[in-house]
């Protein structure tokens, strides 16, 4: 654990800059908005103070987790020979870098801001029981994604887990937060990106799978093993584009629905990666991360864009 200080000429401005991942942060506003778009679309008024602090509470919420993984899974990151920009953490830790205690440091700071935003929501009266139902839910699973004893991503549940959390409860949350009550168009819009950020995990995992297996983290394809999280993550796909038709046959707008199958092309690549895979090709991560992150992210754009466009 005996991580240095910073030396040589690279700032500790930047390397925070890179254990932050704002990156990742991007998700974050897109699925809150959505949920801010669906309150809209459905004649709410949106309230823009109250949607600003939802949105910092979800963005200290991320910060906490990745400072948290990053400060947990420090030992199996700092040997994983596959790192990439997705995955294997973000290398700004250990010997000539940042001391790990600095991601614990940022992590209880960005708890420190969630209890304070949270107290704001207090102070401000009015919230519904059903926000503070999700916002607890988002927290409780946000913190124990790697904090022992439970630790979620070492239980074969974590990406479930975030992938329900991000996909689902985030924009729960935003409309929660607007309307004091929750939606069924919640959910049919939410049930095909919770898939698309599953198979987005699996992606994300495979190039860790040895990595990960040496270093005892039981990821999910670690469970599961190398031909079990290829054969989980075409399930995702085809569950999400399953899941769209029984949005369209239950009132989701057509344009929204149109909208997000704008994605299937992206989807239909990465089915043919992995199938290259399979038949003995080597694998390309950063082009199919970079595939699975564009899918999941232009199709939560497109839903929300579809939702904000007048009928």
């Amino acid at each position: 654990m005996g991580s240095q200080p910073v030396r040589g000429s690279r700032s500790p401005i930047l390397f925070f800059l890179r254990l932050s991942r704002p990156f990742f942060l991007l998700g974050g506003f897109l699925l809150f908005g959505l949920g801010g778009a669906i309150a809209a679309y459905l004649g709410r008024r949106v309230d823009l103070g109250l949607y600003v602090l939802g949105q910092a509470l979800v963005t200290s919420i991320q910060l906490m987790t990745h400072y948290l993984n990053e400060y947990y899974d420090f030992d199996a990151d700092r040997v994983n020979p596959e790192r990439t920009f997705f995955t294997g953490g973000s290398g700004a830790l250990g010997e000539g870098r940042l001391p790990r205690r600095v991601a614990l440091y940022a992590a209880t700071g960005c708890l420190v801001i969630a209890a304070g935003l949270t107290s704001a929501l207090i102070t401000r009266g009015g919230i519904s029981s059903v926000v503070w139902v999700i916002l607890s839910a988002i927290g409780l699973a946000a913190f124990f994604y790697s904090v022992p004893p439970v630790r979620l991503l070492s239980t074969g549940f974590g990406e479930l887990t975030t992938s329900i959390l991000v996909a689902g409860l985030v924009p729960l949350l935003s409309f929660a937060l607007q309307t004091g009550e929750i939606h069924r168009l919640l959910f049919i819009s939410t049930l095909p990106l919770a898939s698309l950020h599953f198979a987005m995990l699996m992606v994300f995992e495979l190039p860790d799978w040895a990595a990960d297996l040496r270093a005892g983290k039981r990821t999910l394809v670690v469970r599961l093993g190398w031909a079990g999280g290829m054969r989980a993550h075409d399930g995702a796909l085809v569950l999400a584009y399953a899941s769209l038709a029984f949005a369209f046959f239950s009132g989701m707008p057509p344009r929204v629905v149109i909208g997000a199958l704008l994605g299937l092309p992206l989807a239909l690549v990465q089915i043919w990666q992995f199938r290259r895979i399979r038949s003995g090709a080597a694998p390309r991560w950063v082009t199919m991360e970079m595939n699975a992150v564009a899918l999941f992210a232009l199709t939560a754009y497109l839903e929300l864009v579809g939702f904000l466009i007048p009928g």
